[in-house]
């Protein structure tokens, strides 16, 4: 093994073991939490800010599910049980199984990206304050 290869799987200084901001694997202890204590989980579960907040995530997560699931049997049903429309071309070889069974992938993404901007804009923010009441504050 050359000398290149062993200082690389020794790494640097600040990867040395006795390094208390390094972890396993070279990862930053920054995250970690500074003190020993551990926040009081029922306190928080029970707090006014962490029953709205799962109140908005519900009030996304149901609906978006309960559209999806809709739209997926349906999809299957149609395809099992009408496959004369499904066989009904549009436009030349392009027919209406093709479009729905494309149309599922596009709605996977499309709920996708709504799911990520809103937990961006609604759902982080609000996590980010409870942690921080919770004594849990990035370093």
């Amino acid at each position: 093994m050359s000398n290149a290869t062993q200082s690389a799987l020794r790494g640097g200084p600040r990867d040395q073991p006795g390094n208390p901001r390094v972890a396993f694997g070279g990862i930053d202890k920054s995250s970690v939490r500074a003190t020993d204590e551990r926040p009081d989980f029922v306190a928080i579960q029970q707090s006014p800010e962490f029953r709205a907040l799962r109140r908005r995530l519900k009030w996304f997560v149901f609906p978006a599910t309960a559209f999806f699931l809709i739209w997926y049997i349906g999809y299957v049903a149609i395809a099992a049980y009408a496959r004369e429309f499904m066989a009904r071309p549009l436009i030349g070889e392009i027919n209406v199984g093709l479009v729905m069974g494309v149309g599922q992938f596009v709605t996977t993404l499309g709920l996708t990206t709504l799911y990520v901007r809103f937990a961006r804009r609604r759902i982080d923010p609000e996590v980010d304050r409870i942690r921080q009441d919770a004594g849990e504050s990035d370093q």
